[in-house]
């Protein structure tokens, strides 16, 4: 039957709530229909694009009425690029989503007994707060309905962002709030100095072309990375692009390039070339400072990074006498953090390169106490690796979106530290790793944070305390 129905017409759908990954629940005849670009309180009429025997999808085609909760998007490139999906739902709003949905992964995952959620740490900026923003050139711009139907011919190379779920499309971006400094004065220039010197911009299908990509990094100390991606090894057109980027923005303390050949944009095994200033950029955070090169990760909230770092150390309850083990330590930024107020800081990383990055933090800091190993994170943290060790009074542990592997926690169960803080970006499988960890720790207390306000992510940090052996 839910097959039949796609392309159907649901009309007058009140929207309930938010679900997870920021799509909305309606319902029609006992089915649950997920609709995006909504807020709860809207009347709208839906297409069906997706059938199920328990759910549907399906895209608005018209909004009936407005939820008093909506706001008008600032931006003019809304529902296109697929980024800051939010950004009709006031902030407050956002936040107050995010907290529920924490709550919600908990209870439905992990099923087992929560402290309070505390309120969500929001941002004192809701825009203009990332570091880094890559841009793909294509000479296959994203044509709006009204651009089509006009019939008119339009300049088709563009320099912007993917559309969602379509690899071969750019929507041309004009002004971006998510990167505040020279970021949008950059990417415009380039891509008027580009079109007056017919210089090509990169074909995604036949793999064509001089211009590739655009990254702009920049740091709250007001140091900004300008990296330039070419899909051809063009010796003119290279000299080109970058005299007129050094000629006309100085403010650029790293200026960059990469010759990438390759059928994608990622660059961790090609040569970055410095053509101006200095091959790194530099952070601050409470005195420390990181150093960011072209290929280190870095979290793209600086300033609520901190916040994030704030928590994940209040919840270790450092004196000076701990060793912790950082766990999935990246360029060791937690790790350097806090080891100001421990005894001995182990991390462990499965990016080699970024081990490096984290032994050259911590020696930038005058961290002594600090000690970083390279390896598959199952591989590495084993029992074997922990008698080699001190065993650690405190576990920080920060995995990617899928979580820890169960081999990792298998390891957290049979080490029974003390206290585990759980930093992750996805909570329903922090969720799940924390069913398993149930079995010898108790949850006592747990701190969403919004790194990425305008979107459905969030942040969350929970502490987990080892069971007393009468519990």
């Amino acid at each position: 039957m839910s097959r039949k129905m796609k392309h159907q017409v649901l009309e007058g759908l009140t929207i309930e709530r938010i679900a997870s990954e920021g799509k909305c629940v309606a319902h029609y005849e006992g089915k649950v229909v997920f609709v995006s670009q909504v807020a709860p309180g809207d009347v709208v009429d839906v297409r069906v694009t997706k059938g199920r025997s328990s759910f549907l999808e399906g895209d608005v085609i018209h909004i009936q009425h407005y939820s008093p909760d909506r706001e008008e998007p600032f931006c003019s490139h809304f529902g296109v690029c697929g980024g800051c999906k939010w950004q009709h739902i006031s902030y407050p709003l956002q936040l107050s989503y995010k907290r529920q949905q924490v709550i919600d992964q908990f209870q439905r995952i992990a099923k087992v007994p929560i402290p309070e959620v505390q309120p969500i740490i929001g941002a004192a900026s809701s825009t203009y707060y990332r570091n880094k923003l890559d841009y793909t050139f294509s000479n296959n711009r994203w044509l709006t309905k009204e651009e089509i139907d006009s019939g008119e011919t339009f300049e088709r190379s563009a320099l912007g962002f993917h559309v969602p779920k379509r690899f071969d499309k750019i929507v041309d971006i004009q002004h971006c709030y998510l990167q505040e400094g020279i970021s949008n004065e950059v990417r415009n220039s380039l891509r008027s100095f580009a079109l007056a010197e017919a210089i090509s911009f990169y074909d995604i299908v036949k793999q064509t072309g001089i211009l590739r990509n655009l990254i702009i990094r920049n740091t709250l100390t007001t140091e900004t990375m300008v990296i330039v991606q070419f899909g051809e090894d063009n010796a003119e057109a290279i000299e080109k692009v970058m005299s007129f980027l050094k000629t006309n923005f100085p403010q650029i303390t790293s200026l960059l390039y990469v010759v990438n050949l390759k059928k994608n944009e990622t660059f961790h095994d090609l040569d970055v070339i410095t053509y101006s200033g200095r091959d790194h950029i530099e952070e601050e955070m409470e005195g420390l400072r990181f150093r960011i090169g072209p290929k280190s990760f870095y979290q793209t909230n600086p300033a609520q990074a901190q916040r994030l770092y704030e928590v994940a150390r209040e919840f270790a309850g450092l004196t000076g006498e701990e060793v912790v083990y950082d766990l999935y330590t990246g360029t060791g930024t937690i790790a350097s953090f806090v080891a100001r107020q421990a005894k001995e800081v182990i991390g462990i990383e499965y990016v080699e390169a970024a081990i490096e990055d984290a032994k050259l933090n911590a020696e930038i800091n005058g961290l002594t106490n600090t000690r970083f190993y390279a390896g598959d994170m199952k591989d590495m943290f084993t029992a074997e690796f922990i008698q080699q060790h001190a065993r650690p009074d405190v576990v920080i542990t920060d995995p990617p979106r899928a979580g820890m592997h169960a081999d990792v926690v298998q390891t957290l169960l049979d080490l029974e530290a003390p206290k585990i803080v759980y930093v992750s970006c996805n909570p329903g499988t922090q969720a799940r790793d924390v069913a398993l960890l149930a079995e010898k720790y108790d949850v006592t207390a747990i701190q969403p944070v919004d790194m990425f306000p305008q979107t459905y992510h969030v942040e969350n940090v929970v502490l987990l305390t080892k069971k007393s052996p009468s519990a």
